[in-house]
């Protein structure tokens, strides 16, 4: 799995969406309603990746902050610029940059600009898993031997 492409874990996978203009709270509800930790803020006019907003964000430079959730913009709270990954860079890349960085949220973007995914750092807990049993079974063998 750490070699496979960006592509590869995010395909036929639903990401979220918004344009900075946005209230906070709209945002925060959308992610709420759809069980997502991050939406990527876009460009109103081609769709290219602005920003992203977190529930840290929400948490820390929102809510923290007494900011009005009502009036404003998630373009006020978003991480603009976001460190990003093309789609066919490995899987184990975009996990040392998350490592790296600090984060757990990392946008999957086009050449142009254009976010077509997020990798999350959940993700790899899919290849934990997948580790965990492949080794569960090895022992389960050996101590049918012994």
């Amino acid at each position: 799995m750490p070699n496979r492409p960006a592509i590869k874990i995010i395909q036929n996978r639903h990401f979220l969406t918004t344009t900075p203009e946005k209230s906070i709270r709209a945002v925060a509800a959308h992610m709420r309603d759809n069980r997502e930790g991050a939406v990527l803020v876009v460009a109103p006019d081609d769709g290219h990746l602005l920003g992203i907003c977190t529930e840290r964000d929400l948490a820390f430079k929102a809510l923290a902050a007494g900011l009005d959730a009502n009036t404003t913009p998630v373009r006020s709270i978003m991480t603009a610029n976001p460190q990003t990954v093309g789609p066919e860079k490995p899987f184990g890349h975009a996990l040392h940059l998350m490592h790296e960085g600090g984060f757990r949220h990392l946008p999957v973007v086009l050449s142009d600009g254009r976010p077509i995914g997020v990798l999350s750092a959940r993700d790899a807990l899919g290849l934990e898993a997948f580790h965990f049993f492949k080794e569960l079974g090895q022992r389960e063998v050996l101590t049918e031997i012994l």
